[in-house]
């Protein structure tokens, strides 16, 4: 009979063929694939690496690895991914949440904390997994918040999120503001809407490859999305409401644009840690009697 491969063997070739398909961090993936392939953690693979693998595993391991060297993303293949404090469940039918994304965040708890209400109503447009909006409660368990989605797939995700994380958010389908009441306003409103042009190359690359192409390409070279938001926005806007955008790191000249264009003022721009220009904002105040 064949001696059956011990873990820490399982976990060498692991590292070997994520390596030769050129994935960055052959290592720290293969542990990963390892301890979701045995329901281990690094802990217990260390201290019982000489164990041998059982044949369940050994399968399973060597699908993980297929399913990874074909390019599937790690955040798919193990159905998770950390965002801000957060563990949030990911699917297929959402964008897997981007440590970028994460300026957006910060910037939009400030604008929570400029706000003089006691609960700031905040709305999170194209939410996705919900990760923008669950961190925001997370963060200000006071706010009244709403997220909207035009995929009921992706809006089940999210409230799968909230539910496992026990935080109260309302979740709307609709495209970006159509299923809001006409009269629903909002202190703060965010959004990483699609924002990349239909022709863009890194679309053939990458994660990109597996994530839904309605919530990453935008129409009129990424810019279609944001300019309907800013567009529409004012009118569930409350008096002196923020609009928080995250958009591509070429866009941000022609977003201001677009907000003053709109009437917003105290419009600026946030760069990332990668110095990419990545979130604007702009504050609308009404316009006062004639």
């Amino acid at each position: 009979m064949e001696a059956r491969a011990s873990l820490d063997s399982l976990l060498r070739d692991l590292r070997t063929r994520l390596q030769d398909a050129g994935i960055e961090n052959p290592g720290l993936e293969a542990r990963m694939l390892l301890g979701t392939a045995t329901g281990q953690g690094t802990a217990q693979l260390i201290a019982h690496g000489n164990d041998a693998a059982t044949a369940e595993q050994a399968a399973r391991v060597d699908a993980l690895c297929q399913r990874r060297c074909a390019g599937e993303p790690m955040a798919h293949i193990l159905g998770r991914r950390s965002f801000w404090t957060l563990e949030l469940g990911v699917s297929p039918a959402c964008l897997i949440p981007r440590p970028e994304t994460e300026l957006l965040v910060e910037h939009a708890l400030a604008a929570v904390d400029a706000c003089s209400h006691e609960n700031p109503r905040v709305l999170d447009l194209g939410t996705g997994t919900g990760a923008i909006i669950l961190a925001l409660k997370a963060e200000r368990p006071v706010i009244e918040a709403v997220a909207s989605d035009r995929s009921l797939d992706a809006l089940r995700q999210a409230r799968a999120n909230a539910d496992g994380l026990g935080l109260d958010v309302a979740f709307l389908q609709g495209t970006w503001l159509a299923p809001l009441k006409p009269r629903g306003t909002f202190n703060v409103i965010v959004s990483n809407p699609p924002y990349i042009a239909p022709d863009d190359a890194h679309l053939a690359h990458g994660d990109v490859r597996f994530e839904p192409r309605a919530a990453l390409v935008a129409a009129d070279a990424g810019l279609a999305d944001l300019r309907t938001i800013i567009h529409t926005a004012g009118e569930h806007l409350a008096p002196s409401g923020r609009l928080l955008l995250e958009h591509g790191f070429d866009q941000a000249r022609a977003v201001r644009r677009m907000l003053k264009n709109a009437g917003y003022t105290a419009i600026r721009s946030h760069v990332d840690m990668a110095g990419h220009v990545r979130i604007t904002e702009g504050l609308l105040i009404p316009e006062g009697p004639a």
